[in-house]
């Protein structure tokens, strides 16, 4: 298969190195983590002024109308920095379930473009990472609705303005009939947000409704196969930050094997560490490979569930495996705060949970394929 950007996505890539070189620089990522939200606000209103929050929603809602492969190249930058910037759940999956919601989505979608408000999905409860799986109810109240029930994880929720909400106007856990999504403010009664942070230093929440207040996004009860296809371009733009970051872990090691003197050589000229080095070249490039064919296929004819799947599967076992390896080829100082590579880790451990893990994913797989 062949894929090389065009000029303009090579451009979107390049402006997305600068900003990281800039903004999260190895030497000084500590120093940015401990700007807390209000650094993160400054790097999100800088982002809006390039363009990028905007990018991926569509002309009809006020945004740039960018596809899967132009927020591939904007995720693989955030990847190589690490960048904690939330946005492939900002601005790739809220834009995706929001799209044709109704006119009120239009707005809120124009202010997310313009790093106005942050908008992040909240659909996973305790029974696991199907979409279906959920107990939350959306009950009739007047002219209104109002949602009951809890979320369990919101995936960079706790800098959000706007929740969207899965809830069930009928059927049982399990169906995908009934499933409706809903629209909620960060500050309406009867919503207790508990805000945590997570190794790699994204900063997640958890929502228990009482209650409250809502309004529905779309077809009511009708929301399944739209979130489906809304974490399938989610998914594509994580494996776009996985492979960016694991090939940022391999160029750090290479760099340090170099250098790193034992015996009197360096230790890349060993042969069993330039077998291991190998084997994580190997692996980046299958990561890469399957990040490609699933985008590009994506953007031609929209979803392929059982190829998303297998990529989120195997780009994830790569990503682990290469960052181990990082880690390990580094020796004790390799687990360390100071060095970058145990943050590149620490954020592939997160991305193999993102969006469904492997077990999720494989039966997603073989579902899809023998349907």
């Amino acid at each position: 298969m062949q894929f090389a950007y065009s000029d303009e996505q090579q451009m979107l890539r390049d402006s997305v190195e600068r900003f990281g070189e800039e903004e999260w620089n190895a030497a000084d990522r500590l120093k940015r983590l401990a700007e807390g939200p209000a650094g993160g606000r400054r790097r999100w209103a800088k982002m809006a002024e390039l363009g990028w929050l905007a990018l991926p929603i569509s002309e009809s809602e006020g945004g740039l109308g960018g596809g899967p492969v132009e927020v591939m190249a904007i995720m693989e930058g955030i990847g190589r920095h690490l960048m904690t910037e939330a946005y492939a759940s900002h601005c790739v999956l809220a834009p995706a379930l929001m799209r044709g919601g109704g006119e009120h989505c239009a707005v809120l979608l124009e202010q997310l473009g313009a790093g106005a408000i942050r908008i992040a999905a909240a659909l996973i409860e305790d029974s696991g990472f199907d979409p279906a799986s959920i107990r939350t109810e959306a009950l009739a109240d007047g002219g209104g609705v109002r949602l009951s029930g809890t979320k369990i994880h919101v995936e960079d929720g706790a800098d959000a303005d706007w929740f969207l909400v899965s809830a069930r106007t009928s059927g049982s856990v399990g169906s995908r009939d009934g499933i409706g999504l809903f629209l909620v403010p960060c500050d309406a009664d009867g919503l207790d947000v508990r805000r945590f942070r997570s190794v790699d230093g994204h900063r997640h929440a958890s929502l228990v409704l009482r209650g409250v207040s809502a309004t529905p996004v779309g077809q009511v009860g009708e929301a399944a196969d739209r979130i489906d296809l809304a974490m399938d371009r989610a998914i594509l733009a994580v494996l776009a930050e996985s492979v960016g970051s694991m090939e940022a872990a391999l160029a750090a090691t290479l760099d340090y094997v170099r250098t790193r003197q034992q015996f009197g050589a360096p230790i890349g000229t060993f042969q069993a560490v330039q077998h291991k080095l190998v084997d994580m070249s190997l692996a980046c490039e299958e990561a890469r490979a399957l990040t490609m064919v699933a985008t590009a296929q994506y953007a031609q004819t929209a979803s392929d569930a059982a190829l998303v799947a297998a990529a989120k599967v195997r780009v994830a076992q790569c990503g682990i495996a290469v960052t181990q390896q990082a880690v390990q080829l580094h020796g004790g100082v390799g687990t360390s705060e100071e060095l970058v590579v145990s943050h590149h880790l620490r954020r592939q451990m997160m991305l193999e949970l993102a969006f469904g893990d492997a077990s999720f994913h494989k039966a997603r797989f073989a579902d899809a394929s023998f349907r």
